[in-house]
């Protein structure tokens, strides 16, 4: 399937399925009149082949990246489908999760999966709102010893993401905004 294809196929899926209208409170505490819940879609078989072809396409020019993911929950469905769609084409990347908070018991770990410690790592997310939980993932990340290459979500909310990850000094990747839903 050709990208375009893809990234058609994956708008009119969040359009149809993840994108709900009626009175929110979003993270940042401001109101809006729409959700756009990937949730709904990202755990769907015919959906995340989808987001991973067209998320691999989006950080397809960013050099050296051995893997993806960022923190839980949001995050690890587009990581999973990132990884296995790289794994289809041939392309070598991994997949981890950021929890919360380290864990109390056991290794105490906070990024699992392989080791990311001196490995460029791209941070995932379904939708970003504020920003905030892919800087939160960085700094778990860092201190694991990862170098970010970027963040890239799926679905920017144009409500200044953009601007606080690219502030703090990241690459910033969106596939699709609310253009792209019909939503702005």
């Amino acid at each position: 399937m050709d990208v375009t294809d893809a990234r058609q196929q994956l708008i009119d899926y969040i359009s149809a399925d993840a994108v709900f209208h009626g009175e929110f409170t979003l993270t940042s505490g401001k109101k809006a009149t729409f959700y756009v819940d990937l949730r709904k879609v990202s755990l769907d078989h015919r959906v995340a082949p989808l987001i991973g072809q067209v998320m691999l396409d989006l950080i397809a020019g960013i050099p050296d990246v051995s893997a993806v993911g960022g923190l839980t929950m949001g995050a690890d469905p587009i990581a999973s489908a990132i990884m296995h769609q790289g794994a289809a084409r041939g392309v070598a990347l991994d997949a981890f999760v950021v929890r919360k908070e380290p864990k109390d018991h056991g290794r105490g770990r906070q990024v699992e999966g392989p080791d990311v410690a001196g490995k460029r790592v791209v941070v995932v997310e379904d939708t970003s709102t504020t920003g905030g939980s892919p800087l939160k993932a960085i700094e778990a990340l860092e201190k694991a010893g990862a170098e970010i290459a970027g963040v890239a979500v799926v679905v920017d909310r144009n409500t200044g993401a953009r601007e606080v990850i690219e502030d703090a000094g990241y690459a910033y990747f969106a596939a699709l905004d609310l253009k792209d839903l019909g939503l702005a």
